[in-house]
């Protein structure tokens, strides 16, 4: 944390004292690639547990970096700013790993369907109606993608999660990747710097976003795009992930969308006992499913979840949200069988969940998951994401007043996303 806190403030400082905009991205790029030389160091010490001087900084023969803690080991690649690999130990004591993603690095760029997997959705996650939005009175169209060219999901058809980052830092808890997006880039204005930094601690992983508008004013969002299955596909009573049980206790709305999953405007309450209803007690996720109403609770045709619910705290819950004295969790989310659970600690105000509706045996599970014999790909239901973010589509309804949370220009101070997940066991 301590090496990131550095880069942030050159990075910050930089922006602030700048005159001119190309000026000031080559200064940052100066400073930043000092502070980060110092931290990629192979004789730097091992995490607890593994012995001193087994660390090497730098990818794996998979194209793997690898940062560990106690009761924890995870795995990213440069493709996407991506985790994937998430290992956490389950009731047993055993090592799972948790979360979807390709054994090899390469495999990444390869998938034509590029489903998102643990990357970095940028430079605006989730959907922008239209692919159009307006700052100050000018409208800006940006490549759709999705629909028939109704929309851009995720930033568009090279968003960030298509490209390769560049690693800045490496050390045995923490690596951090950058992206510069330019001017430009699928339509969207200005030129934004953006960092990523990963940090495990005992049982923990934590995520700190920062992105920085350089020229002009600009939307940017972002999110984390994890798919978890916290049995590891490894349950021998079945892959699904409907029998993970999940509480969302602030969040009691949710953004009404159409067929398609753009926001409609609304914002609807989540009753008491619907499908809908994570907050008033814990539930499994497959609960709702014998209720009429989870059909098209995911858009057209489509049975599940893809929801963005709404994070709705006091601001002393917000100001509070790691949960030292008044917050809490915006979610937890289990598995009986293997014990494990995830509680997700967030200043986002917002929280999508998708139930992997269509996924469809095709995507291929990992070597390190599943068992012996068994089914080798990601049946439908068989993982959840969990998107900390701010309101979807917010840029397009300036009555929800998310401006400043999802606007930037290069006087402002820069986008942040930070969170948490903390692992447990359930004996």
């Amino acid at each position: 944390m301590a090496i990131f806190g550095l880069l942030v403030l050159g990075l910050v400082c930089g922006w602030a004292g700048a005159q001119n905009a190309t000026r000031t991205a080559a200064a940052v790029a100066t400073t930043l690639a000092t502070s980060a030389s110092a931290t990629f160091s192979p004789s730097a010490l091992s995490p607890p547990g593994v012995p001193l001087g087994t660390f090497k900084a730098g990818p794996d023969a998979d194209g793997k970096y690898t940062i560990a803690a106690e009761g924890i080991r995870a795995q990213f690649i440069a493709y996407g700013a991506s985790v994937s690999n998430l290992y956490v130990k389950d009731r047993w004591g055993g090592e799972r790993d948790v979360v979807l993603g390709y054994d090899n690095a390469s495999a990444y760029e390869r998938d034509a369907s590029h489903p998102h997997l643990g990357g970095v959705p940028g430079r605006y996650a989730n959907r922008i109606k239209n692919s159009t939005f307006s700052i100050e009175g000018k409208a800006y169209h940006v490549l759709p993608n999705e629909n028939g060219g109704a929309d851009t999901l995720h930033g568009g058809p090279d968003g960030w999660d298509w490209r390769n980052w560049t690693v800045l830092a490496h050390t045995p808890t923490s690596i951090t990747f950058e992206l510069r997006d330019p001017d430009g880039s699928q339509g969207f204005p200005g030129e934004v710097i953006s960092q990523v930094t990963y940090t495990v601690a005992k049982q923990r992983w934590y995520i700190r976003m920062v992105a920085q508008a350089l020229t002009k004013k600009t939307p940017i969002m972002l999110s984390s795009h994890v798919y978890w299955n916290l049995d590891a596909f490894q349950n021998p009573n079945g892959l699904s992930a409907l029998n993970h049980t999940l509480y969302m206790p602030y969040s009691n709305r949710r953004i009404a969308t159409d067929g398609i999953l753009i926001p409609t405007g609304q914002l609807l309450a989540n009753e008491r006992g619907s499908v809908n209803d994570f907050w008033s007690e814990p539930r499994t996720i497959g609960e709702g499913f014998g209720d009429p109403a989870i059909a098209g609770n995911c858009g057209g045709g489509c049975v599940g979840y893809d929801t963005c619910y709404l994070v709705n705290r006091t601001p002393e819950e917000e100001s509070d949200w790691r949960g030292a004295r008044r917050g809490g969790p915006v979610a937890v989310m289990g598995s009986e069988w293997s014990g494990i659970r995830v509680a997700v600690y967030t200043e986002q105000e917002a929280f999508q969940v998708y139930s992997c509706n269509g996924q469809n045996g095709t995507m291929p599970i990992k070597s390190n998951q599943g068992n012996v014999g068994g089914p080798r790909t990601v049946p439908q239901y068989g993982c959840v994401v969990l998107e900390v973010e701010d309101w979807i589509d917010g840029i397009n309804h300036p009555e929800w007043e998310r401006q400043a949370r999802q606007v930037f220009g290069p006087g402002d101070a820069p986008y942040v996303l930070e969170a948490e997940y903390r692992f447990s066991v359930e004996e």
